[in-house]
């Protein structure tokens, strides 16, 4: 597993959106109150440097190491459409469809229920986060985890919605991939610059 020693200072150089940790008010306030302080201009990046950054965005939002990350751009450079093999290899994994499906918070915590074992996908348990869902796979919380405070809900909490292209019942811990992840418009990643950067 990634592991991370400080999200904030990775969050203030990277963006809010690598980490859920700092998608909150306090540091929105933080930043800006940094940026209302600084005097000068800050120094404009290299395309080496914008290259990095992105790249960077990439394997922290999804927890990659480095060696993964490259994997993955390896195969998706030998495809017609990189950006979309990327994308949606990304967007397979076991842990992230956990987290789109809204069982986790964070993709951190979907990674960790998936490595203890809790998951079952098409009733199968499952401990590789890595694990590729297909449109159809049934993914579900396994009966002897379904007590665990893991996935417990508080009446003062919200359940998070999941993404359109996934299922999920809090009520019967169980959800359906139902079709692949949409094409990556709009999204916060640039994955050309991040294709570039393996290509030096």
């Amino acid at each position: 597993m990634l592991q991370v020693k400080s999200k904030y200072k990775i969050c203030k150089r990277l963006g809010g959106a690598v980490f859920e940790q700092c998608q909150t008010q306090k540091f929105s306030l933080s930043e800006a109150r940094i940026r209302k302080t600084r005097s000068r201009r800050p120094r404009a990046l290299s395309d080496f440097g914008k290259q990095l950054i992105e790249k960077q965005k990439v394997r922290y939002s999804y927890g990659l190491s480095e060696k993964q990350l490259s994997n993955y751009v390896k195969k998706a450079m030998q495809s017609p459409d990189p950006s979309l093999f990327l994308h949606h290899a990304l967007e397979t994994r076991l842990d992230n469809v956990v987290y789109r499906m809204g069982v986790a918070p964070t993709r951190r915590a979907a990674r960790q229920i998936v490595s203890h074992g809790h998951i079952l996908v098409n009733g199968k348990r499952t401990t590789t986060p890595s694990h590729i869902v297909r449109a159809g796979d049934a993914v579900s919380v396994k009966e002897g985890s379904r007590n665990s405070a893991l996935f417990r809900i508080g009446e003062d909490e919200e359940v998070r919605d999941s993404a359109p292209w996934v299922s999920y019942s809090p009520a019967s811990f169980a959800g359906t991939v139902e079709n692949a992840p949409p094409p990556p418009v709009d999204i916060e990643f640039d994955y050309a610059a991040v294709f570039e950067f393996y290509s030096r």
